[in-house]
């Protein structure tokens, strides 16, 4: 809960100093209590990567906390093409399904999903919500954390 209020704040000030713009945040989808490892490293910076690789980034930053990977970008696009740009990345990329990328109006408000016309992520393992199978535990923590393990070891390969 800390972090999350840090993240917020931390979030104002950069809209503060990039007004009219559109801040992305990046932080790792990782289950469990571990949320900072050389694994999230990898996810967080790919997903930087990709973001840096499909447009211009008017400031970037990126922290290695014990509370996890957290990845900030500003950027011009307005915030409906920049969340367009981000649904497509988490679907898409190798690692995708583990990035988890907000794109934050100008006016501080987080773009939902819905409003560029996609539904809720979906589960790592099967097609349900993702909420859904995170609320009722319908999976093991270690079998996510195998797919999680999989999907890193797929990426090192490519």
């Amino acid at each position: 809960m800390r972090s999350r209020d840090r993240r917020a704040g931390h979030q104002q000030k950069l809209l503060q100093a990039y007004p009219g713009l559109t801040l992305l945040c990046v932080t790792v989808v990782m289950p469990g209590p571990v949320k900072r490892t050389e694994g999230t490293l990898v996810i967080g910076r790919a997903a930087m990567a990709a973001l840096r690789k499909e447009q211009d980034l008017l400031y970037e930053e990126t922290d290695d906390l014990e509370t996890g990977f957290e990845g900030y970008a500003v950027t011009a696009l307005p915030s409906v093409e920049a969340k367009r740009l981000a649904v497509r990345l988490e679907e898409t990329h190798p690692l995708g399904r583990l990035f988890d990328i907000d794109v934050i109006r100008p006016d501080g408000e987080p773009m939902p999903r819905e409003a560029v016309g996609s539904g809720p992520r979906k589960c790592l393992l099967c097609d349900r919500d993702a909420r859904f199978c995170m609320r009722n535990h319908t999976h093991s923590y270690q079998e996510l954390l195998s797919k999680i393990d999989e999907l890193l070891g797929f990426y090192a390969k490519s």
